[in-house]
């Protein structure tokens, strides 16, 4: 079940939009311990009420009203999104809130959100079930000729991401199987990317496959760092397309890296249009 835990406002978060250092690196350390335990869905911090606005409908009509609002505590300072197991296991995350913030003196408020099965069968239900029927989870999983631990070690470098697993032949049941010289070979790897996983294992003898017609994907807002990321990934490979600008995109660029895997790196893509509609999806 997903929760909304919201950060309430105070007077400090409506007067100051930047929180200090301490509060940023404590509350990267709190988020990076929900996302590897994969129940940080998304997250964010509101700048003051007096940068934003609300709009007020009267009879379908809108009327935008100017920030800043009061009283302060009614309003919302930030927020994170959460799938747990149960109101329990909310409380337990949200209890864990970092004491720097604000020196330990946070409101917090959790939220469950509607699923569609809180609701009566009817036709526009159906039109939301025919949307929810996404897997939870959309992962990709590399194979390696005996190069996995390395290719994986360098690409958590790369990217940033937890290496959360390294798991080599020779320390699961299946050690007897294998030739002694692969015992130190990876079975199973995965690199934790913001919750999504980027998995490998090395393939012995005819097992192995050259990766052919897909590309690891990879989207960045910030140029600088999606030109970075190109760069390292492309030492020692081959570009099939510079990182440059294109029609769809702030630059675009793909690369197949030292390790035999293709990569395509963006940044800022454009949003494709929808074939139905005509309109951006």
């Amino acid at each position: 079940m997903r929760y909304m835990m919201m950060r309430k406002a105070d007077t400090r978060t409506e007067s100051d939009p930047q929180p200090d250092v301490e509060v940023l690196a404590a509350m990267a350390d709190y988020n990076q311990r929900m996302l590897r335990a994969g129940v940080m869905v998304s997250g964010d911090g509101l700048r003051p009420s007096r940068e934003g606005c609300r709009l007020v409908f009267r009879d379908g009509e809108p009327r935008v009203v100017a920030g800043p609002f009061a009283p302060s505590e009614e309003l919302l300072a930030g927020y994170s999104v959460l799938e747990v197991d149960s109101l329990e296991e909310a409380i337990r995350w949200a209890s864990q809130w970092p004491p720097e913030d604000s020196n330990g003196n946070v409101t917090l408020e959790l939220r469950r959100y509607y699923t569609l099965e809180d609701f009566a069968p009817s036709a526009g239900l159906e039109q939301h079930r025919v949307q929810a029927r996404l897997p939870d989870e959309l992962n990709l999983h590399l194979t390696f000729p005996g190069t996995c631990r390395e290719a994986m070690t360098y690409y958590a470098e790369v990217t940033g991401g937890h290496l959360e697993a390294l798991i080599p032949y020779g320390e699961t049941p299946t050690a007897a199987e294998v030739p002694a010289d692969w015992h130190d070979r990876i079975i199973h790897a995965s690199l934790n990317l913001r919750g999504r996983r980027l998995m490998g294992a090395d393939m012995p003898g005819e097992c192995y496959q050259v990766p052919q017609g897909v590309r690891v994907h990879l989207e960045y807002d910030d140029e600088a760092q999606a030109d970075e990321v190109f760069r390292r990934l492309a030492e020692d490979g081959e570009v099939t397309m510079p990182f440059a600008e294109t029609f769809w995109a702030r630059r675009f660029g793909m690369l197949t890296d030292r390790f035999g895997v293709p990569w395509m790196i963006a940044c800022q893509t454009g949003r494709c249009l929808d074939q139905e509609t005509g309109g951006a999806s």
